[in-house]
This record gives C-alpha cells, structure tokens and sequence, in this order.
C-alpha cells in the first residue's frame, strides 16, 4: 500500500487495486537491451516512472543493468538521484531553465541542451566553475518540438569555441513517428541526423525511442531511451509480443442497483436505459486517471464477461451495466477489472480516444499501489 494515502487504512478499504509488475518491468528492459546491443539501453523514467513510481522503478532497473537515466527536468533529476547508486547518470531531457545551472552542476545532472542560449548558460556556468562539465546537443530533425533548430546548428558547427568548455556525449534527436515503421518521416529524420553527423563527427549518437528500437539499426545509435515499451505500453506496429504487460488495475463496487426501462443514468442523463437492467457504481473517476471519454465507450471486465460503462464517468465514480452477471455476483467491495488479462491498457486507451502514454500518467494515488 502507499503509504502516503493513510497508513492505517486497511487496503481492501481502499477505491481500487493498482499492481505494477516490477520483474515484467525489468523483463521488457531486457528485451530491448539485447534487441539493440552493441548499442546500450538507458532508461526514461520522467514523470515519475509513467506515473508507476521512480522509488520502485529505477533501483529494479539499475539492478537489471541500466546505468543511464532521462527525466524531464531539474526537479524529476533531484527527486531520482537518492534512489541510484553515483554510477548511474542522470540526463534532463528539457535541458535546464535560468538559474537550475549551479543546482546541476553541483549534483553531477547531465542537460539535454536545446538551444544556444541554453549551451551559452551551460558553458558561463562550466567557465565560473573552472571545469568542464557535461552535456548531450539534441537537434530538431523534423518534430519542430524541441531542439537546436537548423540555423542554430549551422551557428554552432562554425563556431567550436561555444562548446570549448563542454563534454558532449551524445548528439541526440526524438523521432516524431517510430512507432508507425512505413511513416516516411522516420527516413526523413534519419537523413538530417545523418547530416548532424557528419557536421559534428565522433560523437556518439543517442536516436532511438520506444518505437525507433523496433525500426532497423540505422536508428539505434550507440545509446537508445525506452519510455513507454519498459511500461507495457505497445510502442510498435512492429513489436508485436516483445512487450510484457507492466500494469494491472482492479476498482471497488460502491453500490449495486436495479432500474427500469427509461432511467436516465449518470450527468445530464445522457444514457437512457432501453430495458430493465441491473447497474454498478465503481470506485474511480476522472480524477484517478479514467478520462471523462470513456463514457457510454469503456468497460470493465469480471472475469471474461464485459461490464460496460453507462452514462459520463464521474471524477470519482462511473457507473457500469452488470446484466450479464447473475444476480448477486458483485457486492459492495467486489473488484472489477479495468486494465488487466481481459483489457489491455492499449484497449483502454482506445476507448478513450486517447494513448497509453496519458492513460498511464494519469493514474493517481488513491488506489492500493502494490509491487510484485
């Protein structure tokens, strides 16, 4: 149970059941070190691990093997550096905002620079400290996100002295649609990283994502950063079953009932039923991570019969028709599947008209977290 819920809160009292498979974790980082090698697998546990838990995620990880770890930005860096041993590295995907520069140095954090002014604050902090200090140049090859733009790449390839104090590990870009394997934009991304290459010669190249570890080598470089495929999340038209499944989640019936032919069921009274039917009120909502677009669309599952959602989902309920289930099956308390053996969290979020990435991130604090 986590314990920042309440720790003398029986666990069965709490909303829903939420387990995060640390060995089918560290089994789809497996995967994908040995698809890639002699390239090296690091590890992008952002947003606190996809939402699963940096505390429990990167140790399981650096005892699998990973040395290399991405977040997003400074405050993720200082949240992970207690629970890794001072081999690892930490890198910060959005480079760093004035004034988090001496905070980096200090702790031994790596910056992914995105821009001249971000190299030239780099560079100030490396010369007042009077050491060289590390980095990794990201490159917008097409995304248009994030990333030293075509220009400012020109501007630094001219003028080496603005790295002169600078460590550059990697050069580093995002590919926009790895996980669509015929998406033209993937070859086009890789011949500007081919330029990028030969403009910055022997650095090391970090390229691929989730989806880029499924494209051919060209696309691996000598360090690649797996996000959502370390999750159980699909990251791949091409990964087929190479992924385990990380997550699974349960949610507690509130309340059972019976209506009639013509209720009206849930806000605004969107749902009319067309027959008699029998109805559960689950324990989770919008605000615990199941969008507001899973209305009259989702389900949940007890045991291999499909449990459908019926009128909006609520912040913290929704409500769901139990027809199909004898009289009597589920009562107060009773666990409900909504992400497990019979809905896969991609059919959740499809349902929801949206990605697993956002379905995972959002799923919040007031289930039993337990690990396995």
């Amino acid at each position: 149970m986590d314990m920042s819920i309440g720790e003398n809160i029986c666990a069965d009292a709490l909303s829903g059941r939420l387990v995060m498979d640390l060995k089918a974790l560290v089994d789809n980082y497996s995967t994908l070190a040995k698809r890639v090698h002699p390239a090296e697998a690091s590890a992008v546990v952002k947003a606190d691990a996809y939402g699963l838990g940096v505390a429990h995620v990167a140790p399981a990880l650096f005892a699998a093997g990973c040395r290399k770890f991405f977040v997003a930005h400074l405050q993720e860096a200082a949240k992970l550096k207690p629970y890794l041993a001072q081999e690892a590295s930490i890198f910060i995907l959005n480079g760093l905002l004035p004034g988090g520069e001496n905070f980096a140095a200090a702790h031994g954090f790596v910056p992914v620079l995105n821009s001249l002014e971000q190299i030239a604050n780099w560079q100030h902090t490396a010369q007042s400290l009077g050491k060289t200090l590390p980095a990794i140049l990201q490159f917008d090859t097409g995304m248009s996100r994030i990333g030293l733009s075509p220009q400012e790449r020109d501007v630094l390839a001219q003028n080496p002295a603005l790295l002169s104090d600078l460590d550059v590990l990697y050069l580093m870009s995002h590919l926009a649609s790895a996980d669509e394997s015929e998406n033209p934009q993937n070859e086009s991304q890789c011949a500007v990283m081919r330029d990028i290459l030969a403009q910055f010669p022997g650095i090391p190249l970090c390229f691929g994502n989730s989806g880029g570890i499924f494209l051919d080598t060209r696309f691996h470089g000598d360090l690649v950063r797996p996000g959502i495929a370390l999750y159980g999340g699909v990251p791949s038209d091409r990964s087929g079953d190479a992924i385990k499944p990380v997550v699974s989640l349960s949610v507690r019936v509130v309340q059972t009932r019976s209506v009639s032919a013509g209720t009206r069921i849930g806000y605004g009274g969107t749902y009319i039923a067309a027959q008699d039917m029998r109805l559960a009120t689950i324990a989770a909502g919008y605000a615990d991570g199941l969008p507001r677009s899973l209305s009259d669309k989702g389900a949940a599952y007890f045991g291999d019969k499909r449990l459908p959602i019926v009128g909006r989902v609520s912040m913290d309920s929704m409500t769901i028709d139990i027809s199909a289930l004898p009289e009597g099956t589920l009562t107060l308390g009773s666990l409900v599947e909504v992400i497990g053996p019979h809905q896969t969290l991609e059919e959740v979020a499809n349902a929801a008209g949206t990605i697993s990435w956002e379905i995972l991130t959002s799923l919040r604090h007031r289930y039993d977290r337990q690990y396995i």
